[in-house]
């Protein structure tokens, strides 16, 4: 379809506090796992683009990381800086709410948001409301936080009203040339995706405490010429009792991160994955700013 014809395209930048669903929102509408997930908050550190392209318009997602407000290392710094600059050049903005829920972090968000870009309320998880008629004493009252360019209540989880939601972005993407490949999914490389791929299994397979103090570095990426990757990765933690807690009893805490990891790896890569996995203590690397850049951090 040509620009004449009524082509758009444009950026979308999904914002919002910690653990209100934005990378399953992304996920759901680009159709693959290009943004981890897990149930505990601050699983996204980066901004990720997720890119979406239909015959009359091409989405290109901005997840950012939820906008931090406890802590105040490096790190947390690198990701509010995410979500600010993700905010500052996009035609659009999905701001995710839970069903239910709006706190004074929500609100925070929200007044990150410029005045003059259009924003569509998105109220998460509706398929864990019970009774939907309460939807809309809740969905009058955040209206009152902001004019809204549209409100569209969705379940990520489920698909549920996703179309919805890409028709009220589409009205506000310039009339363009698509801004991406027809086939791209993301900006992201092969390496940065096994590396948040094994991050991920770090928040969904070991407890509360451990995946803020571990992070994970590509030390080697190799494509053979038979598709084959072979990827040496290393889990860096904290400190020495982090260490043992990501290997395991024998090992096994370790062996199934891996695993897990390259499963994963091999169905977004379509090909077979050679995955070493170590993990190496770093006393502080959550403060240290040239590792951070070293990681794709802008500290």
């Amino acid at each position: 379809m040509t620009e004449e014809a009524g082509f758009r395209a444009g950026y979308v930048a999904l914002v919002g506090r910690p653990n209100v669903g934005k990378s399953t929102l992304l996920n759901r509408l680009v159709g693959e796992k290009i943004s981890i997930v897990s149930r505990k908050a601050q699983t996204t550190r980066h901004r990720i683009l997720g890119v979406l392209t239909r015959p009359d318009a091409q989405f290109a997602f901005v997840d950012t990381p939820g906008f931090q407000t406890r802590f105040a290392n490096a790190l947390n710094r690198a990701m509010n800086r995410n979500v600010t600059q993700a905010l500052a050049d996009v035609d659009a903005v999905f701001f995710v709410v839970e069903a239910g829920h709006f706190d004074t972090r929500d609100a925070a968000v929200l007044r990150l948001i410029p005045a003059a870009t259009p924003v569509i309320l998105t109220v998460n998880k509706i398929d864990r409301i019970g009774d939907r008629k309460t939807l809309l004493p809740f969905v009058a009252e955040v209206s009152q936080k902001r004019d809204f360019a549209a409100v569209v209540p969705v379940s990520a989880l489920g698909g549920e009203q996703t179309e919805s939601l890409l028709g009220a972005a589409r009205h506000h993407l310039p009339h363009t040339v698509p801004l991406f490949a027809g086939d791209d999914l993301t900006d992201k490389s092969e390496r940065f995706l096994a590396a948040e791929y094994i991050r991920e299994k770090l928040f969904r397979l070991l407890g509360d405490e451990l995946p803020y103090a571990a992070t994970v570095a590509i030390e080697r990426f190799e494509t053979e010429v038979t598709g084959l990757r072979r990827i040496h990765a290393a889990i860096v933690v904290g400190k020495t009792s982090h260490k043992a807690m990501v290997i395991g009893k024998g090992g096994t805490a370790l062996k199934r991160i891996a695993s897990e990891a390259r499963q994963d790896m091999e169905r977004l890569f379509g090909n077979k994955v050679y995955l070493e996995v170590w993990v190496k203590v770093k006393s502080g690397w959550a403060d240290d700013e040239q590792f951070l850049r070293s990681l794709g951090h802008e500290a």
